[in-house]
């Protein structure tokens, strides 16, 4: 930390920035929320908004909060209030944790909470969705309503057992947890978080003092809701169900996890058991002790795959390396990631260094296809999906077909175009400027040359087209090799020793050849900056 310059430096991890960075890692905080904090240590007060602009969500925020008092009211009322207090006293939940919570009450009928709304002078009117439901309020980070949850109380509820709130402005369930408000700071200091899979769940793990308790809201569990995560704790104990959709969930969430760098580890539920039931039958020692034998995600995924004979046949290890390549692939920390694949290759006896190819392609192939822009909104169906370098070099051709002549003499031949469309109308272009047509190549359809006129009235502004030309040709003319040197990177990044030597060889021989035929290294990393779909990243070694 140097105060003078107002600035920190971690030698270790190597983060660094001034003192809002320094909170905003530290605490976890956004930067607005950054803001306030050292606003508040140091006496200034930072208003909540721009003192020129109003928070354009206030009303919603205030019908929310009223709504979450409201729920409140109904559950302590000696009447409406008496099937949610026995419910959550047969849950073991005490009532001192019911404010901390919000936990509510949503009573029978249509109109009592918008007509006490309206009583309050509330113009923005909360709807009554939730009706003899118990109810959950959910809160942002900084300890604010923004959404609700409700569990149907009688039997002769025909909806569904658990409802939220729709989406709002101040409400996306997909980026909020259930209890992050309460075991953020706890996280931080424990250094990992549990993760659960419902309200009560969360309340009855922070009853018995496990207070790094968090849920997701009735949907898988996303990468915004990880990252989230990985801002307080670098570890995580997943608490699913131990049936087979609690498995998916609990390695969704995994490859999650392990994404943004946060370690997931499995607890094994005995069969039929929530965090819940364990507690209210066994008490903390209870899941204390199954936390204590809880194992990494991948040595779960091994263990099944044992248990279930995957191991035992060359069949079955096939099947089971694609169950194992999504972990393999989502893992980004190094030492981690190095061990996952020495752990597997161990398991399944397939070769290091097949694994990392494995994965690599697997990587690949994941990749969602990049679009060229259409040419108008009324042809975008048309030209969405072709290959960006091949799209170019035809919008040139067609508009100056003197070009041909050029390309050909760089080695372009129409087995440069992957796109049998554009190869066609490639081959008809020469065709009709006085080309002969090499043996084997196929006549031009009618949606081909539907696909011609629209690239023919292409607009879009190409760049000076001498260079753009140029650059397109190479782009194809050397595609293949340029694709393999990514490639290269991308297993360089898993290999260990022995195999990087052997890529790195193969790197070499390769960059050498493409110098020989005048390709300089500024136009490699340009080509991998592209918007080429299989490209990679095309890294100096």
């Amino acid at each position: 930390m140097d105060p003078v310059r107002g600035i920190f430096k971690c030698f270790k991890c190597d983060e660094g920035g001034d003192v809002f960075a320094f909170v905003m890692k530290h605490h976890g905080l956004d930067f607005p929320s950054a803001i306030r904090h050292v606003g508040e240590r140091v006496g200034i007060e930072v208003p909540e908004f721009d003192s020129a602009r109003e928070d354009p969500w206030a009303l919603i925020r205030e019908a929310t909060a009223f709504a979450s008092e409201w729920f409140a009211e109904q559950l302590l009322d000696e009447r409406t209030g008496a099937i949610g207090r026995e419910y959550l006293a047969r849950r073991g939940i005490p009532e001192e944790w019911w404010s901390t919570f919000g936990i509510g009450l949503a009573p029978g009928g249509w109109r009592g909470l918008i007509e006490a709304a309206r009583a309050r002078g509330i113009a923005a009117e909360p709807y009554d969705r939730f009706r003899d439901r118990l109810m959950f309020t959910i809160h942002d980070v900084r300890d604010r309503p923004i959404g609700f949850g409700g569990r149907a109380l009688t039997a002769g509820d025909t909806g569904a057992k658990y409802i939220n709130s729709p989406e709002s402005p101040i409400f996306h369930k997909r980026e909020t947890l259930f209890g992050l408000n309460r075991a953020r700071h706890p996280m931080r200091r424990e250094g990992y978080g549990l993760i659960g899979e419902g309200f009560l769940d969360v309340i009855a793990l922070h009853v018995h003092g496990f207070d790094t308790a968090v849920a997701t809201l009735g949907t898988s569990f996303t990468p915004d809701q990880a990252g989230l995560i990985s801002r307080y704790a670098g570890k995580a104990y997943l608490l699913y169900d131990s049936d087979s959709a609690g498995l998916k969930a609990t390695f969704r969430t995994g490859d999650a996890l392990l994404a943004v760098g946060v370690h997931p580890m499995v607890v094994s539920l005995p069969p039929g058991e929530d965090p819940d039931s364990v507690l209210r039958t066994g008490g903390r020692d209870a899941l204390e002790a199954l936390m204590s034998d809880a194992i990494d995600i991948l040595d779960r995924k091994l263990q099944i795959l044992e248990r279930h004979g995957y191991l035992e046949s060359t069949e079955g290890k096939r099947r089971a390396v694609d169950g194992l390549l999504s972990t393999l692939r989502a893992v980004k920390d190094p030492a981690l990631r190095d061990l996952y694949l020495g752990r597997a290759a161990e398991a399944t006896g397939v070769r290091r260094e097949t694994l990392v190819a494995e994965v690599t392609r697997s990587e690949e192939s994941s990749r969602p296809p990049r679009v060229s822009v259409p040419s108008s909104p009324a042809e975008a169906e048309e030209s969405a999906a072709l290959p960006t370098a091949e799209r170019t070099l035809l919008v040139l051709l067609l508009r100056d077909p003197t070009l041909i002549p050029a390309a050909e003499s760089e080695g372009l031949t129409a087995d440069h175009f992957r796109h049998a469309g554009l190869r066609r109308i490639y081959e008809a272009t020469r065709l009709a400027h006085g080309a002969e047509l090499e043996e084997g190549a196929a006549s031009i359809t009618d949606e081909d040359e539907e696909l011609r006129q629209v690239l023919a009235r292409s607009p879009e502004e190409l760049g000076p087209s001498s260079q753009v030309f140029d650059e397109t040709v190479r782009r194809l003319v050397f595609r293949s090799q340029i694709e393999r040197l990514g490639h290269i990177d991308r297993q360089l990044q898993l290999a260990d020793e022995t195999q990087a030597r052997s890529l790195l060889v193969e790197k070499s021989e390769i960059a050498g050849e493409l110098r020989r035929a005048g390709v300089s290294l500024s136009f490699l990393r340009n080509y991998a900056r592209s918007e080429e779909p299989t490209t990679g990243i095309i890294a100096e070694r």
